[in-house]
């Protein structure tokens, strides 16, 4: 377990935005940075300051991927065919984390990855244990009959908090989702905005 489960509303005060759109989110009390510089006016960022802060935002927006993870999807981005900032996004909500948390069947992503480890989600009939597994279009994921009851599945289902995006078909009667397509950056309901194109340019460097 990471330190960012710990403290994983720090990232908010570090960017000074809400990147989840959660109501528990520090930032809603104090929009400043943390410790004790945190109240100081910044500078304005260099280019590479401004595109290390948007990789970091990005990252950290889907939980516990490390930068070597990280880095290696940007690289299956770019040698796909296409817009490769596009091509990343698809690659990032196309984890399996990622689908049961826009799916609605855990509140957090941090949630969907500890839920996936204790194997209670199954992709085609088959129990997979992998957070960083990667859906195809397609792809029917369910949660467990055993695990259905479960407090954070039920307060996730109930929310109201967010919705579920067009290109994931839920329903919760049966615990199952379907993802439809492989989505663009459009699609997705990011809370802040995130700028996959500076990604590409600080790996690009």
């Amino acid at each position: 377990m990471t330190k960012r489960i710990r403290a994983k509303y720090k990232i908010d005060r570090r960017f000074g935005e809400n990147i989840w759109g959660r109501p528990k989110s520090s930032v809603n009390k104090r929009d400043y940075g943390p410790g004790e510089q945190g109240q100081r006016r910044r500078g304005r960022p260099s280019d590479y300051g401004t595109q290390l802060r948007a990789k970091q935002k990005l990252k950290g927006y889907y939980g516990n991927i490390t930068e070597k993870q990280f880095k290696s999807i940007y690289h299956q981005a770019d040698r796909q065919k296409g817009d490769t900032s596009e091509n990343l996004i698809g690659l990032l909500e196309r984890r399996l984390d990622a689908v049961v948390y826009r799916a609605k069947f855990v509140p957090t992503v941090f949630a969907s990855r500890q839920f996936i480890n204790h194997g209670h989600v199954k992709v085609n009939g088959q129990r997979v244990d992998i957070p960083s597994y990667r859906c195809k279009v397609g792809d029917l994921i369910e949660v467990k009959d055993q695990s259905r009851d479960l407090g954070i599945v039920l307060e996730a289902t109930q929310s109201s908090e967010r919705d579920i995006p067009e290109y994931i078909e839920a329903d919760h009667g049966k615990m199952t989702a379907t993802l439809l397509r492989s989505p663009v950056l459009a699609d997705v309901p990011y809370p802040v905005m995130m700028e996959p194109n500076l990604v590409i340019e600080f790996y690009s460097r």
